[in-house]
């Protein structure tokens, strides 16, 4: 076979074919290597001798939709000076170590990967799961681990789950850019212990923080990062509120005797929790309106709820304090427990809330990365290897890989 076509499809730039061999639907080229080493690389010396060799197979590229596999004859090499202890295969270019692929082949099934699942590719290149699952794995290991801190100076916080049975992880990211820093097992302050320790030991200056309402977030970020500006998610404070508008239906619905008046309340959720600007139906206004009319509690709930997003419309830090401040106020006087509950929880971390006026931040990112997270595990069936998991957590933010589900 032509050299020449050896080193443009298959990367053989120094090797000779001695013959082809055809079966099935696989083509077995037979190769090895030009010439000999004269030279030690180790002493330098003119006194090599050959020691033997073995074959070994690599898959390469695909040619006519039929498999490829390069069988190699690998020479080993002794030198006879007697003060060199060389004795070692002849070095292999087109593939790295112990790999059954070359180089151009990885490259190959990692731009299929683009597109295609890993299960796939494996079918179409007539190779095994594991194989494209090693090829991607070793990719994402030389190109996004670990993921560099350098530049990072605002992240945000959150937990997702990975399973059913309780079982969680935790993910810092950084806001500017949308890349995962750093995976934690659990959702406990104990799962950034990891993180803190890298952020000392590199010396990085991290001045903003993004997290729900989560106690441990909370007292993780004041231990380990105490001068950073810690914003809590105005998102989770209506969600939270929502939860408590929510509970309070269900309560009033179950204390309601008159038959008429529960059937109204019947199926408001979606109206309750829904934005009251967004309300353009009016069958639906009229029954919101008629469901609030006959209930005080859920009528001073849902009236709040609406008020609450003003903290976060106002010109500066000051009027948000002051309708905060009135806010509470009207919570409490209503003397519904989950209101004045809810009024406590405000109070209680006004200051991180007050703090998205300092710095805008949110987080919106994570919360729409948690989004992909979902979309790769259910595509995916789930993953067994909990490091590759990571990798591929690692690598979520580069668009050209997000559809790659094994």
């Amino acid at each position: 076979m032509n050299s020449s076509f050896l080193y443009h499809v298959w990367g053989l730039y120094n090797h000779k074919c001695s013959r082809e061999e055809y079966k099935g639907n696989t083509i077995i080229l037979h190769v090895e290597t030009k010439g000999r080493v004269k030279t030690c690389p180790q002493c330098g010396h003119c006194h090599l001798v050959k020691n033997g060799f073995r074959v070994r197979d690599f898959i390469g590229l695909p040619i006519g939709g039929k498999k490829v596999i390069i069988r190699m004859k690998v020479q080993r090499y002794k030198c006879k000076n007697k003060d060199c202890d060389y004795d070692r295969q002849e070095d292999i270019p087109f593939a790295t170590g112990s790999c059954g692929y070359t180089h151009r082949f990885a490259k190959y099934v990692v731009g299929l990967l683009k597109a295609m699942t890993l299960q796939d590719t494996a079918n179409l290149l007539g190779v095994t799961w594991d194989t494209v699952k090693d090829i991607h794995t070793r990719h994402l290991e030389r190109h996004y681990a670990p993921p560099t801190l350098e530049g990072v100076d605002s992240i945000g916080i959150d937990e997702f789950a990975v399973r059913k049975g309780h079982v969680y992880k935790t993910i810092v990211v950084d806001l500017k850019s949308g890349r995962i820093l750093y995976v934690g097992e659990g959702k406990g302050a104990d799962a950034l212990n990891g993180f803190w320790k890298r952020v000392k030991r590199k010396g990085v200056d991290i001045k903003y923080v993004a997290t729900d309402l989560s106690a441990a977030f909370i007292s993780s970020v004041y231990e380990n990062c105490p001068n950073a500006v810690h914003v809590f998610d105005h998102f989770h404070v209506v969600k939270l509120m929502n939860e408590k508008l929510d509970d309070i239906r269900r309560v009033q619905y179950h204390m309601e005797k008159d038959i008429n008046k529960r059937k109204v309340m019947k199926g408001t959720r979606y109206l309750l929790l829904t934005n009251g600007a967004d309300i353009f139906d009016k069958e639906h206004k009229t029954r919101l309106d008629n469901a609030l009319e006959m209930n005080k509690p859920l009528s001073q709930a849902y009236y709040l709820k609406e008020q609450l997003r003003e903290i976060w419309t106002q010109t500066g830090k000051g009027e948000a304090e002051k309708i905060m401040d009135d806010w509470v106020r009207q919570a409490r006087e209503s003397k519904v427990p989950q209101l004045m509950k809810m009024a406590a929880t405000i109070m209680a971390r006004r200051t991180g809330i007050l703090a998205w006026y300092d710095c805008r931040i949110s987080t919106g990112k994570v919360e729409g990365i948690n989004n992909k997270i979902k979309v790769m595990k259910r595509n995916a069936y789930g993953f067994r290897d909990e490091r590759y998991f990571q990798l591929r957590l690692y690598a979520l933010h580069d668009c050209r890989i997000t559809r790659n589900v094994g």
